[in-house]
C-alpha cells in the first residue's frame, strides 16, 4: 500500500529534496509541500494524507501551535523533522507530548538531506496506517513499590512510541527501582532534553549517560542520541560504556548492542523490557538474555504504536510475559523482588 504524505518545512530546499527523494520510494506518494502553517491546513484539508512530516520552526504560526491544532482537529500520526539546536529539543519534546510520534534531526547542510532519506522513508511507512487519536496526557499510575533495593539490572529497548511508553514504565516505578539502562531510537541531542523530561517526572535519578557511570538502584541511564550504550561489569559494579561504532541497521544507538551485553555481563541478573517500535532491533538481543536466565518483558500488540521490535522478539520466543503498557511497571517490580514471571 502507498503512505501518503505532506511535507511542512519553511525552507524551500528541504521540501524540494524531502519531495523529490521521498517521491522515488514506491511505497511513498508526496501529496503536497508546505511552507507554513496555512498552506499546511489547506492541504491537510484537501488531501487528508496519512502522515505529515512537520518543522517545529516556522513563520505565521509555530509548529508546536500548529501541531497541537491538528491533534485537536485533524489527528494524523506527525514525524517532527526539526534542527537540533539546545531550543530545538525541549521543542522536540513537547511535540511528541502533544502527539507526534518521531523526532527526527535536520541537517544544517542541504546536501545532507540525502542521508536523512531512507531512516525517513522507513518511518513514514511504518507510521501510515496508524491510527492517531487526540494526545491525552496518560493519567499517571499509582508507583509500584519495591519492599528491598537489589542489584538487578533493568534494560529497556524502544522505537516509534517509545517516548511516551517509557514515561508510563519509569513513572511507575519506585525511587529504589533496579538500575535501568534505556536504549530510545531517537537523534543525538534530543536525549539530553528527553532525560530531562523523566527526571523531573520520575521517582527515580533520570539522566543521558555518560561513559563510565555506574548503574545503580534508583537511578536510570538514557543512551545518548549518537552512542551505542553497553554494560560492563567489574566485580559487583556495573558500568555503562558509549561505543562510537557504525549504525546497526539504521540505529545508533542500538538495542541489540545493549541487550547482548547485557546477556553477556549481568545474566540471569537483568530483566529485559522491549516497547513499541518499527522494525527487529532488539529481538535477537532479548532472546540472548531469554537465554542467559534474564527474564523478559514484550509490550503487547494492543498497547504498542507500532507493534514491530515486540512482535519480532515475541516470534523469535524471546518473551516469557507479552504485557499490556500498563502492566510493565508492577510486573518489573514483582520480578526485581524474586517473583516469578506471569
Amino acid at each position: 500500500m502507498t503512505t501518503r504524505v505532506l511535507i511542512v518545512d519553511d525552507s524551500a530546499t528541504v521540501r524540494r529534496v524531502l519531495s523529490e527523494a521521498l517521491a522515488r520510494d514506491p511505497g511513498i506518494q508526496v501529496v503536497g509541500s508546505a511552507p507554513d502553517p496555512f498552506v499546511a491546513r489547506d492541504i491537510l484539508v484537501r488531501e487528508r494524507p496519512d502522515v505529515m512530516t512537520l518543522d517545529l520552526e516556522m513563520p505565521r504560526m509555530d509548529g508546536l501551535t500548529f501541531l497541537r491544532r491538528v491533534m485537536e482537529h485533524m489527528p494524523l500520526p506527525v514525524i517532527v523533522v526539526s534542527s537540533l539546536t539546545p531550543a530545538g529539543g525541549d521543542l522536540a519534546m513537547e511535540a511528541l507530548d502533544c502527539g507526534a510520534l518521531e523526532v527526527m534531526c535536520k541537517p544544517h547542510a542541504a546536501y545532507s538531506l540525502g542521508d536523512l532519506v531512507p531512516e525517513l522513508a522507513a518511518r513514514i511507512k511504518a507510521v501510515g496506517r496508524i491510527t492517531v487519536g487526540r494526545r491525552v496526557p496518560a493519567a499517571a499510575g499509582p508507583r509500584q513499590l519495591l519492599s528491598r533495593t537489589t542489584n538487578r539490572v533493568l534494560a529497556i529497548g524502544a522505537s516509534t512510541g517509545g517516548v511516551q511508553a517509557l514515561e508510563t514504565v519509569l513513572t511507575g516505578l519506585p525511587g529504589n527501582a533496579p538500575g535501568t539502562v534505556v536504549v530510545q531510537h531517537m537523534p543525538a541531542g534530543f536525549t539530553r532534553s528527553f532525560a530531562g523530561r523523566l527526571a523531573a517526572r520520575c521517582a527515580t535519578q533520570v539522566k543521558e549517560a555518560e561513559d563510565g557511570d555506574i548503574v545503580a538502584p534508583g537511578k536510570v541511564l538514557i543512551a545518548p542520541g549518537d552512542r551505542h550504550l553497553l554494560l560492563t561489569r567489574s566485580g559487583a559494579v556495573y558500568q555503562v560504556r558509549l561505543h562510537d561504532g557504525p549504525r546497526i541497521g539504521l540505529h545508533k544507538p542500538a538495542v541489540n548492542v545493549l541487550f547482548k551485553t547485557v546477556a553477556t555481563h549481568a545474566g540471569r541478573n537483568a530483566i529485559g523490557v522491549i516497547l513499541t517500535g518499527m522494525g527487529r532491533d532488539g529481538a535477537e538481543g532479548l532472546k540472548l538474555m531469554h537465554d542467559a536466565g534474564a527474564p523478559t518483558i514484550a509490550q503487547d500488540e494492543a498497547t504498542s504504536v507500532v507493534f514491530g521490535m515486540p512482535k519480532e522478539a515475541i516470534a523469535l520466543g524471546a518473551a516469557d510475559q507479552v504485557l499490556p503498557l500498563q502492566a510493565i511497571a508492577a510486573a518489573v517490580v514483582r520480578l526485581a523482588e524474586g517473583g516469578q514471571p506471569g
